[in-house]
């Protein structure tokens, strides 16, 4: 039976609970091999009662990470079965449908026992670099190219190591030891939950989590709808066309708020993709769920409780609904544009509220490098994979600008130079703002980034691609310009693609420019002040200073003198 506390003690458990699901992810941060994990943040961690219904949740991570894996934990417990739940195990899968959209992503769950009984679960996710197949990209006609496919099951058997399932694991992937020692890190931060949060049992004399399950699920539950029924009535739907693989793709959304409900329908999205862009319904679920939060109910903290009035529908096998085996290891490329789809609804019923579109998904690469074949190599040459994540600019806000070179909605971080080299015979020649990328406005849209990617002397690499914004940059709101495209190109001037693996020869760069933020409102109503200090930090040229801001002359002259003069603008 579960135990009674005020409503004080409730609170200070719940945000115990908070820092401990940190503690979890900020100690996968530091033991994970992944740069992905170490440097980009591409992780999540979470608490859960006995049914698998999550009660809290890191600060640090992704939102496609942590709200699939909401759903994951109730898929663990029935695949393993209750009867088979012991002390010491760990279980894992990377099911791209019943974990968080892709087979590069490592879902790892660990039962929590205290005094010798089930009082929870602790989840947790990253990305890693591979998982063998073709290789992270879209290149693969079905989800069985991508990679290697673990089921949900037991990693560790009451704290038993499944040495045959490791030994899988190295055989069918590249980069063996940094994936095995990501699987470790995986498992050693979900045992660093578990110890915080049976400390936490002993100190407030609880010998289960019913009570505080309760409380933080009530309350949640409660604070959401009180947030939804104070919107206005209504329905509305909104649209978005970025590039696809050959093809343009639609995402359509029709938004009802409901007295008790907000529903994302998605009917009138595009199809299947013949390619790897494909997005299961779980991480459309966590995009369309955070982007309403964000919206709505941002201080609500993030639970089962707090996303259930948040319901989403989609045709089956549409693009945003991929059902197995559609090739689905870009997935984050669509569900990254799921929010601002999803604002383009809310903003017609809830005007002033939410950003204009920014560059959505991620500007991700991977470099495949390894001895060049055209010549002898030099000794000391190697084979390596080496990923990368990157930002373009985020979408202008209705009362502040865009970030530059942040990511939204994913929230991951770019990665440094630094760590990038360090990983492998890759060199980043260039890394800067882009100018003039964010859309003009009232409100400037964040700028994306120039940079320049190559392999040391004796090297040549294949160059995965997994950018969009080339054919459709992000468009502006009430009046704001569109933010500028993506491009990409060898340095001889040869066209790249957007998406999919391509050559690059011994001695050759790959350039690229990163899209920028749109613009939100009319450019012509921007304070002149602050079109003075971006000229002057460099964020936008003259040309741009007096087409898009009708800055004079003099005005641009005074603003270049100032700056060689070191002087305030």
């Amino acid at each position: 039976m579960a135990e009674t506390h005020s409503n004080v003690a409730y609170q200070v458990m719940w945000n115990r609970l908070i820092s401990v699901v940190e503690e979890q992810a900020q100690a996968l941060v530091r033991t994970a091999f992944s740069t992905s994990v170490r440097e980009a943040g591409d992780l999540s961690a979470g608490v859960y009662d006995t049914h698998g219904q999550m009660l809290a949740q890191a600060v640090t991570g992704t939102p496609g990470h942590v709200n699939a894996m909401a759903d994951a934990v109730a898929h663990f417990i029935r695949r393993i079965g209750r009867q088979n739940i012991v002390d010491g195990d760990v279980y894992i899968t990377n099911d791209p449908w019943e974990g968080t959209g892709h087979l590069h992503d490592i879902t790892m769950v660990t039962p929590s026992f205290h005094d010798g009984l089930l009082v929870g679960f602790f989840a947790c996710t990253a990305h890693i670099v591979d998982i063998g197949g073709r290789g992270f990209g879209a290149d693969a006609a079905s989800v069985y190219e991508e990679g290697l496919y673990i089921p949900i099951m037991k990693f560790a058997d009451a704290g038993s190591v499944d040495d045959t399932l490791v030994r899988i694991i190295r055989g069918n992937v590249r980069e063996p030891d940094q994936l095995i020692g990501d699987i470790h890190a995986l498992a050693t931060c979900n045992e660093i939950g578990h110890r915080r949060l049976t400390a936490m049992m002993t100190e407030f004399g609880l010998s289960d989590l019913d009570g505080i399950a309760a409380f933080i699920l009530e309350n949640s539950r409660r604070a959401t709808l009180e947030r939804i029924a104070a919107l206005p009535r209504g329905q509305a739907s909104g649209d978005m066309t970025v590039d696809g693989f050959d093809t343009p793709i639609t995402l359509k959304v029709t938004l009802t708020i409901e007295a008790d409900r907000i529903l994302s329908d998605f009917a009138g999205t595009s199809g299947l993709d013949k390619k790897g862009i494909n997005c299961p319904l779980v991480y459309t679920k966590a995009y369309a769920c955070y982007a309403l939060k964000c919206a709505i109910a941002p201080e609500i903290p993030n639970n089962a409780a707090s996303l259930a009035p948040f319901e989403i529908a989609a045709p089956e096998n549409s693009i945003v609904h991929a059902l197995h085996p559609a090739p689905v290891a870009l997935r984050h490329i669509v569900g990254h544009f799921v929010p601002d789809t999803v604002y383009a609804a809310l903003d017609k019923i809830l005007p002033g509220v939410v950003p204009a579109e920014g560059a959505g998904c991620l500007c991700n690469f991977q470099v495949s490098l390894r001895p060049r074949t055209d010549a002898p190599a030099p000794l000391g040459a190697m084979r390596s994979e080496v990923l990368t994540f990157n930002s373009g600019g985020s979408g202008a806000r209705p009362a502040h600008d865009g970030l530059n070179a942040t990511a939204f909605p994913s929230g991951v971080m770019t990665m440094p130079i630094e760590a990038t080299e360090h990983a492998g015979p890759v060199i980043i020649w260039r890394k800067e703002l882009r100018p003039d990328s964010g859309g003009a406005g009232k409100q400037r849209g964040g700028l994306g980034q120039h940079m320049e990617v190559g392999a040391r002397e004796g090297h040549e690499f294949d160059f995965q691609a997994m950018f969009d914004r080339v054919g459709h940059p992000a468009r502006g709101r009430r009046g704001g310009a569109s933010g500028a495209p993506t491009t990409i190109a060898r340095d001889d001037g040869a066209a790249m693609r957007g998406k999919g693996k391509q050559f690059v020869a011994h001695g050759r760069r790959v350039v690229l420019a990163f899209p920028g933020g749109a613009g939100y409102g009319v450019a012509a109503e921007r304070d002149k002040a602050r079109v003075k200090r971006d000229l002057a930090r460099g964020y936008i040229s003259p040309d741009v200073a007096a087409a898009d801001y009708g800055l004079t002359d003099d005005e641009i002259a005074a603003v270049e003198k100032a700056r060689r003069l070191g002087e305030d603008i």
